[in-house]
């Protein structure tokens, strides 16, 4: 009797051992980390922050670029900086899909930033990380929420313009259309209508709403409709632009809800977030608490700019953002 009890005792230790020694010896996923760049270039943050400043400051309208910069990167193959890369013998550019040519602007923002980092901690900071800092500092230059940026991206040394024209959601989009392509990238209806949020700083080309402002629907504001006409013909000046929030354009706050409760949105994609939909409720709630929607906007961009992040081996840190080292 003693002994099985001696048998058993040794086989559990043999059997504790062997389980401790597998966890030994597996390696440690990489993570994103607030602190990744603390001990390899302690300044990078605080020098990125300066540089996105400088830009904002310069054009109050590239806060809204950069944000946008940002989402549109995320939404095709994940947060690896794809939307930067230049057309070459062996990659496609996604600047020139349709969601993107003549559109996202703020690669050169990106570029000076990257090159001020690269001075100081040559080949440690990736351009996805920066696109990722950028977005923040872009926000709260404007008075908008601040986040913590979980830092530690590679970047890719591909780009995917299909993936662009296909996911990245349309202007003209339906609320469902809408849910869906969110969804797809693990994001809630809740951070679909917080994010769009963004949208009460920047504009929009003339083309792009059109169709909105001419159609004489029921969910659109007739005042703010022929408003909207004297700088947007029915023919010609497709690239007119004119503000997503016309009350506060160049600040960061709730005004974009009001506007939608008001049938003011610009944009189809915009005014169906309020149109008898699930979203309403959501739409009304910004509109009279904007620390909630300041909150559920960080916590937004969080979430967005963790889709699919290369980590550890997997990618590479560019030399300069638009071309492969």
């Amino acid at each position: 009797m003693d002994n099985t009890k001696s048998i058993n005792s040794l086989l559990t230790l043999t059997i504790s051992s062997l389980i401790l020694l597998s966890l030994s010896i597996t390696p440690c996923q990489a993570q994103l980390s607030p602190t990744f760049y603390d001990s390899i270039c302690p300044n990078a943050l605080s020098t990125i922050r300066t540089s996105i400043r400088r830009a904002v400051a310069a054009e109050r309208r590239m806060a809204a670029s950069l944000i946008r910069l940002h989402f549109h990167d995320c939404f095709v193959q994940g947060c690896d900086a794809s939307i930067l890369l230049d057309d070459s013998p062996t990659i496609q550019s996604e600047k020139s899909a349709g969601p993107n040519v003549n559109s996202v602007r703020g690669y050169d923002v990106i570029e000076t930033a990257k090159r001020e980092v690269e001075s100081i901690c040559p080949r440690n900071v990736s351009c996805a990380d920066i696109v990722a800092l950028a977005a923040r500092d872009a926000s709260v230059a404007v008075g908008g929420p601040t986040w913590t940026v979980k830092l530690g991206r590679r970047d890719s040394t591909t780009a995917n313009p299909n993936e662009a024209n296909t996911d990245l959601p349309s202007p003209f989009a339906s609320l469902q259309t809408l849910i869906t392509a969110f969804d797809d990238k693990g994001l809630s209806e809740t951070d679909m209508v917080a994010l769009s949020g963004s949208h009460t700083i920047g504009q929009s080309r003339c083309f792009l709403f059109r169709s909105r402002i001419y159609s004489n629907g029921t969910d659109i504001d007739p005042n703010f409709a022929s408003t909207r006409r004297r700088q947007c013909p029915q023919t010609g000046g497709d690239n007119n632009l004119a503000p997503l929030d016309l009350v506060t354009p160049n600040s960061f706050d709730n005004n974009y809800f009001r506007n939608l409760i008001q049938r003011k949105g610009l944009l189809e994609s915009d005014q169906v977030l309020f149109n008898g939909g699930s979203t309403n409720a959501l739409v009304t709630s910004y509109s009279n608490n904007p620390r909630l929607f300041a909150t559920d906007f960080a916590s937004a961009m969080v979430r967005m700019s963790e889709i699919q992040p290369l980590l550890g081996s997997n990618g590479i840190i560019r030399r300069v953002c638009n071309v492969i080292n």
